[in-house]
Formats: structure tokens, C-alpha cells, sequence
């Protein structure tokens, strides 16, 4: 407890007042505390509850969905399609809220890469995973990029940053960014009409033709308009089933426990209230203290925020040549 309100001193938040809380999900009695703006402003920050208490969305969100078949999830979906603005959980800040990520002092987006608008699939993260950069991958050769599982949502709804959905994982694609194992797993929601027709990376095909080319399109040309070079793949960018994604899944839940279960780091911040035999347990009283120091910090008027200079950007189309191998 002492060590989390010393990281939460060395920010500053947003006044109480500027708080707005949504029920995503009352289902799972979660709810989500938006703090310092809108999507657009540097201090967004979302964060979560659990029956009225401060809970980690990366920590305390069970991988497996309760009543789930092998192979169901839960996904926390920090970003929804067609939108531009880079959002993800926080994995380096008290209580690992949803925030607008910032590079070089710019808050970021995707730009929109000709035919594409945004991101093209509801994007999130599988909670209680974690892909270690200490570990290289036998099947591609690089060590994991130090976040958790990233999931491309493919049903027909959009999904609202910080909903968390029951998903179900069709197969997987092993992007090369940065030397690092990427994993991206489709995934569609249990409630969208197709998910009983679609329950592996062939049927994913069969009712929706186009959507991995597309999907392998995208990564492969989404930094080029920031003058980066193309991305590059494992397996010649062709997808793996869902029994092999249900195994790259559960090794990356095996590296969150071993992480969570092990010291501090000196980055990644691993407080939780539901892992008790971890170091890093909180009692939800001392959570709830936590958040209440987290939102007492320097105040923000979010009536007063103004627009980001970059989402204009939003607008333009970006052509790219295809990328002969």
C-alpha cells in the first residue's frame, strides 16, 4: 500500500469533479470512472470498479469467462472501430486505468491507410496475460512486447471503450513489431448472430471473406505514414486455428501469473485486489484509499479542454503501395 500511494504522488489527476461513471456492465457489477476528459485530452485516463471498488482491469478481470466454454474470454476493449486515437490500458500506472497513449509529447492515432478508416476491428486486450520480453517465442523467434494479448473483436457491434465482453478466440497472427512477438487474436463476441457459425480461423474466412487479408494489410502499412518501415511477420503472416491461439493464450496467462506473483519490476505496476497470495495485494478498503489519493491531485476543468491539434488528421486518407515479398 505504501509503495502504490508513493507512485500515485508522482502524478497528477484530475479533481473528483471532473469524474463521469458509466455501467458497461452490470452484469459483472463493473462500472468505469472517466477522469481528466475526453478521449483527446492527455489526461484521460478511464478507470474501473468492481462492486463499488477500485479493481486493475489488467489484474483483477479473470481471463476466462465465468460459465464459458474452453477457449471463451473476456476482452477488455480499449478501443472501437473505425476510431483513430491509440487507447490502452496503462500497465505502468496505479490501478492500470485506459489512457490516450502520448510518443514524443503527441497524443497518438492511427492514420487512415487507403481503403481503411481507423481501426478496422473492435481492439482490446485479454486480461491476466502476458507476453514476456525475457522469453523468446520457439514458434517465432522473438521475445513477447511486455503487454498483455491484444484481440481484434470481429462481430458486427461496436464496442465502447472499457466494455468487457465474453469473446470467443478463432485464431491467431504473430506480428513482428519492433523485434517483438505481437500476438493478435481473433475473436468474436458469444452474443454477435455469427459466433455459432464461427468457431475456428477457416470458418472466420467462409462468412467473412477478405477480413485476414484486410487484417494483414492493415499491420503491414499502418506506421508507414509515420515514416516507419512496413511491418513484418511470423508464419508469412498467415494465421494459426484456435487450438493453437488457445495455447498462445494459455502460456501468456502463465507468464501474468509468474509475473504477479513475483517482485516488483521496476516499470509495470502489479497491484491487484483479487491475486491474495501476491505481493502486490491490495484489500479493497486500501484500494478505494488509493483511488481517492489518485483523484485528489492537481484539479482539470474538462469543460475547458482544447481540441487536439493531431485528431484533425482524422480525416485524411493515406495511400501506400502494397509490399512486394
Amino acid at each position: 500500500m505504501p509503495q502504490l500511494l508513493r507512485l500515485v504522488n508522482q502524478r497528477s489527476y484530475a479533481s473528483p469533479l471532473a469524474m463521469f461513471i458509466r455501467n458497461h456492465h452490470s452484469r459483472n457489477n463493473l462500472k468505469t470512472v472517466l477522469i481528466g476528459g475526453p478521449v483527446g485530452a492527455s489526461a484521460h485516463r478511464l478507470y474501473f470498479s468492481r462492486n463499488e471498488s477500485p479493481i486493475s482491469p489488467w489484474h483483477d478481470i479473470p481471463l476466462a469467462a465465468s460459465g464459458g466454454n474452453p477457449g471463451e474470454y473476456n476482452m477488455v476493449c480499449e478501443i472501437p472501430r473505425w476510431s483513430n486515437a491509440k487507447l490502452e490500458i496503462d500497465t505502468k500506472a496505479p490501478l492500470n486505468p485506459i489512457k490516450h497513449d502520448v510518443k514524443n509529447g503527441q497524443l497518438r492515432y492511427v492514420a487512415n491507410v487507403f481503403p481503411y478508416k481507423g481501426y478496422i476491428w473492435n481492439y482490446g486486450a485479454l486480461p491476466q496475460t502476458f507476453e514476456d520480453p525475457n522469453v523468446v517465442d520457439a514458434d517465432t523467434g522473438y521475445a513477447g512486447d511486455n503487454d498483455p494479448i491484444d484481440v481484434l473483436e470481429i462481430g458486427r457491434e461496436i464496442c465502447a471503450e472499457g466494455s468487457v465482453h465474453r469473446v470467443k478466440a478463432l485464431g491467431i497472427l504473430a506480428l513482428v513489431d519492433d523485434s517483438e512477438t505481437d500476438w493478435k487474436v481473433f475473436a468474436i463476441r458469444t452474443d454477435d448472430p455469427l459466433a455459432k457459425k464461427i468457431n475456428d480461423i477457416d470458418d472466420l474466412e467462409l462468412h467473412m471473406p477478405g477480413l485476414i487479408k484486410a487484417t494483414v494489410d492493415w499491420f503491414t502499412k499502418y506506421k508507414v505514414p509515420d515514416g516507419k518501415p512496413p511491418n513484418r511477420w511470423a508464419f508469412g503472416g498467415k494465421p494459426k486455428n484456435a487450438a493453437y491461439a488457445r495455447g498462445v493464450i494459455s502460456s501468456a496467462h502463465e507468464s501474468w501469473r509468474k509475473l504477479v506473483l513475483g517482485p516488483q519490476t521496476n516499470e509495470l505496476i502489479l497491484t491487484n485486489v483479487s491475486v491474495e497470495s501476491s505481493a502486490h495485494y491490495l484489500r479493497p478498503s486500501h484500494a478505494s484509499d488509493a483511488f481517492k489519493a489518485l483523484v485528489s491531485g492537481a484539479p482539470l476543468n474538462v469543460r475547458e479542454q482544447p481540441e487536439d491539434p493531431q485528431a484533425k488528421k482524422n480525416a485524411e486518407w493515406h495511400f501506400v503501395r502494397d509490399i512486394i515479398t
